[in-house]
């Protein structure tokens, strides 16, 4: 069995699966029946000035039948006072010392704030702090959350200042609601941050009713933007992790978020260079228990390819990940339908025809029989024919042999450089 423990900036527990900062962390019953069920870390719910939430505050989207595609919320960091939750997490702590403890910190962009608030919270024995720039409702109104978390100096100089009091490492959550998470997290690794956290959720309204006109949340017949998350936002999430992960000025452990509900979704998250995962939608929808299939699966999927421990997963695949610019634009794949496997629904033909490049033909054989072909002189490998085939093992995408040397576009722009300068 492979060695499942992760030591992310200094914060160590038994499994790479945390609990993000969320209502399944806002108490320590909470925290300590997701610590039995197995999970190795929990972000406790961000503390700060108590507020006052709403109610109607959750909305799900829902696709093709699928529930809670994506998640909205409208919710605020903790409503409780903040005495209340510092004694919670002495006493979790307390019964669960193996387990990794982080407190999610919220308040006004001053100096003595960040002081008082991380002084106050290490005393109960947490392993770390994680600083909340994300949170894109309410409290970004107030100048906290994203508000301040889009600005690269407040994001460095909120860093520096929790930096100045605290003790244990320094977690930054980053806001995904900015043109480039990487200029965010540059100023986080230059205000001192150990780690950087992302990505929290993105601004959103999860849809409107037909009948009523109503925003979906509303409160007293009124809406407001939320923050998205769940299943939907993973492609997002995972291109935010990589693109810092591949950034040599960011060169801090990372911790992904965003849309993980699976083993899978956190093999792919520490490929890309994550070196621990955070969890909230996946055990909202079916609770704390699914912890136990991602660990399962991960241990056997370690087990499977030979590998020792899970922190030899991480950033294995970042050098695969670049610009479009560096790639090979010689390299051919073409579409090959087995008609062994084919049901003939025709839905490869009409996306292709309606939609892509015209080359899946709709043939008829000697004794009337339809079947389906595609010119590969056509096909230029797009995979929307495989993407839309219902049937697994129908339609393969094949590479060709290359032709031609491989040849980027940047390689091609250089040559044609060149040329001109001749």
């Amino acid at each position: 069995m492979a060695d499942l423990r992760i030591n992310l900036a200094g914060i160590e527990s038994p499994n790479p699966f945390w609990l993000a900062s969320a209502p399944p962390t806002n108490s320590g019953y909470q925290v300590q029946r997701a610590f039995e069920a197995g999970w190795g870390g929990a972000v406790w719910k961000t503390l700060g000035e108590p507020i006052i939430n709403t109610t109607a505050r959750f909305a799900a989207v829902s696709f093709n039948g699928k529930k809670v595609a994506g998640f909205n919320n409208i919710e605020l960091i903790t409503d409780r006072p903040l005495e209340v939750n510092l004694k919670e997490i002495y006493e979790t702590k307390k019964r669960f010392p193996n387990h990794a403890i982080i407190a999610s910190l919220m308040v006004e962009p001053q100096r003595e704030k960040w002081h008082e608030i991380v002084i106050r919270v290490e005393d109960v024995g947490v392993d770390g702090l994680e600083l909340n720039f994300g949170c894109p409702h309410g409290m970004a109104e107030r100048g906290m959350g994203a508000a301040s978390g889009q600005q690269p100096d407040l994001v460095e100089a909120q860093t520096m200042w929790a930096k100045e009091a605290a003790r244990t490492p320094v977690i930054v959550k980053l806001t995904p609601n900015i043109t480039d998470i990487t200029v965010t997290a540059r100023a986080a690794v230059q205000g001192g941050a150990d780690a950087i956290s992302m990505i929290n959720t993105i601004n959103s309204l999860a849809g409107v009713d037909i009948d009523t006109w109503n925003t979906i949340p509303h409160v007293a017949g009124k809406g407001a933007h939320g923050g998205y998350c769940g299943p939907a936002v993973k492609p997002i999430a995972l291109n935010m992790v990589a693109e810092c992960a591949r950034n040599p000025l960011i060169n801090v452990p990372i911790s992904g978020i965003g849309g993980i509900s699976t083993w899978k979704d956190a093999v792919e998250f520490m490929l890309m260079g994550a070196g621990g995962v955070q969890v909230c939608t996946a055990a909202m929808h079916h609770g704390f228990s699914i912890v136990e299939d991602m660990i399962d699966g991960l241990n056997n999927y370690l087990d499977d390819k030979g590998i020792a421990s899970v922190q030899d997963l991480i950033g294995k695949s970042v050098e695969r990940y670049s610009d479009w610019g560096n790639l090979d634009l010689n390299y051919r794949i073409v579409a090959r339908i087995n008609q062994d496997v084919c049901i003939n629904c025709n839905k490869c033909h009409i996306a292709c025809e309606d939609t892509s490049h015209q080359c899946i033909d709709m043939l008829t054989d000697p004794d009337g029989n339809r079947y389906l072909q595609v010119r590969e002189d056509d096909c230029v490998g797009c995979n929307l024919c495989s993407i839309v085939c219902p049937e697994d093992g129908a339609i393969d995408m094949v590479e060709l042999p290359h032709e031609q040397p491989p040849m980027t576009w940047n390689e091609r722009q250089t040559v044609l450089a060149g040329f001109k300068g001749n």
